[in-house]
């Protein structure tokens, strides 16, 4: 690779890269009394509780709602990374990008 496409390929990078930033994706657990909002390159934005499920005397199952809407959105956040860097990669395994 020249010098000059690896320069367009690292722009081209950086700007998929701000693109999955601005992108979001939403998982639910329990029917949706857990949202839980991840940006594109796997950070969360928010998660929301429904208040009629929070129960003092059984924090577990709120827990694993909660645990369960989390790794939705990142698997969720994770694939939309892999499909729009797979695009610019041509499908080269890149170390660190998926």
């Amino acid at each position: 690779m020249s010098m000059k496409m690896f320069r367009q390929f690292q722009k081209q990078m950086e700007k998929v890269q701000e693109e999955l930033k601005a992108m979001t994706v939403e998982a639910t657990a329990g029917g949706g009394a857990v949202t839980v909002v991840a940006t594109g390159d796997q950070r969360l934005v928010s998660i929301d509780i429904d208040r009629a499920i929070i129960d003092p005397e059984d924090s577990e199952f709120l827990e694993e709602l909660i645990l369960v809407a989390v790794n939705d959105a990142m698997e969720q956040s994770q694939e939309l990374a892999k499909s729009k860097l797979g695009g610019l990669t041509g499908g080269l395994k890149i170390p660190g990008l998926g």
